[in-house]
């Protein structure tokens, strides 16, 4: 349904340009661009979704005391931070081909390890994994001793501290770092044309080929990439205001507050 309204719309601004350039081609492309942001889209929300999932697990095992556990843990985050995005991708799209034993998965390697698609967002989701993990060690490490010795005090396990306290707070207090580090992702995210994955820089690529228009073409990706930024950017401060509501408390008003509950300082506050 979306891809028709985008070669309705396409239709409609050809007949408006009358051959003008650049809007014409703009027109033109217009639907190859648009399947471009939303192959850009995938790759960064499944990536991202991934790279957290998989940056839990790195960060625990970062703060452990085990000497095996961190040191592994470490080693990766080194590598993924330590290296250029553009070499991973190439290690993951044309360096798994080189083991024999890859090729010879099936539909595994048919299906997954051999397709641009799936490669990039393999690369994406170690990278950004390697970031958020520390990101989220340190959130980690922030987390108040006071919710600690309460958490203690109601009599909690280790592991009911992690899932109740420590990893929910650590979430917020990494939510604005968090936001920067999908950002970048989104920008990186251009890397995946030069393994010829036609996101919205391929897209944009193809039309330079056959139009000649570089600036006019690179100038309109660019400003869709800000519109990109800015809804995430958006999505982000909105998750931070639910999430972490009590940074806005004295924004709220204490009318509505027990009196045994007011404080003269907080009234003065709020005003």
């Amino acid at each position: 349904m979306l891809g028709e309204w985008i070669l309705a719309l396409s239709e409609w601004l050809l007949t408006l340009t009358q051959g003008q350039e650049p809007w014409d081609a703009y027109a033109r492309y217009l639907p190859r661009l648009m399947d471009g942001v939303w192959v850009t889209l995938q790759l960064v929300i499944l990536s991202g979704i991934a790279g957290f999932l998989l940056a839990i697990p790195l960060a625990l095992m970062r703060i452990a005391r085990s000497p095996g556990l961190w040191m592994l843990a470490y080693a990766y985050i080194f590598f993924f931070r330590g290296t250029p995005l553009l070499v991973q991708i190439f290690l993951v799209y044309y360096g798994l081909s080189q083991f024999e034993s890859l090729r010879n998965l099936g539909w595994l390697w048919t299906d997954v390890l051999s397709q641009p698609y799936w490669c990039a967002i393999i690369a994406f989701t170690l990278n950004t994994s390697a970031y958020i993990a520390e990101l989220f060690r340190g959130a980690i490490q922030a987390v108040p001793v006071g919710e600690l010795e309460a958490a203690q005090a109601l009599g909690m396990s280790r592991r009911q501290q992690y899932q109740s306290v420590v990893l929910p707070r650590a979430f917020g207090i990494i939510l604005p770092a968090y936001g920067n580090e999908v950002i970048l992702m989104l920008k990186g995210s251009a890397l995946a044309s030069t393994i010829t994955l036609m996101d919205l820089m391929g897209a944009t690529r193809g039309a330079i080929a056959r139009t000649y228009l570089s600036l006019e073409f690179f100038l309109l990706a660019g400003l869709l990439y800000l519109l990109m930024t800015a809804l995430l950017i958006g999505a982000f401060r909105l998750l931070e205001r639910v999430y972490n509501a009590h940074q806005h408390a004295t924004h709220l008003s204490v009318k509505k507050l027990d009196a045994q509950l007011r404080d003269e300082h907080l009234e003065q506050q709020v005003k």
